[in-house]
């Protein structure tokens, strides 16, 4: 199941497991290392959410914003969501694959929880 994503813009689809998406959010996609690395770093927010791919953990050091992250694993299903404040190292998760960034609180409401499954649009 190789995803062949390039940087740029999308949408992230999210399935909360009711009858349809539950949310549909702008993306931005960061595969390249260097806008991987980059991220929201420097940013004072962010429109929508950032896909880092391929990415099993993150951190906040010069980040100016609390963030949520997702991690997601091979088939795109979240298998942690947390949320991290300006400075801290996030520990790797070990069958993460990409992770998905955004605002701190607003994951919560677009659905994405644990066992969700998400979908990128590009």
């Amino acid at each position: 199941m190789g995803r062949r994503w390039r940087d740029g813009r999308g949408e992230l689809v999210v399935h909360g497991g009711g009858e349809g998406p539950s949310a549909t959010v702008p993306l931005e996609i960061a595969t390249s290392y260097r806008a991987r690395t980059k991220g929201l770093l420097g940013r004072d927010s962010v429109d929508g959410a950032i896909l880092l791919s391929p990415a099993n953990s993150v951190h906040t050091f010069r980040m100016r914003m609390p963030i949520d992250v997702a991690y997601l694993d091979r088939g795109l299903r979240v298998i942690g969501v947390r949320t991290m404040r300006p400075g801290r190292l996030g520990m790797p998760r070990l069958r993460a694959r990409h992770v998905v960034e955004a605002e701190a609180g607003v994951m919560a409401g677009w659905g994405v929880r644990e066992g969700a499954l998400v979908e990128v649009i590009t």
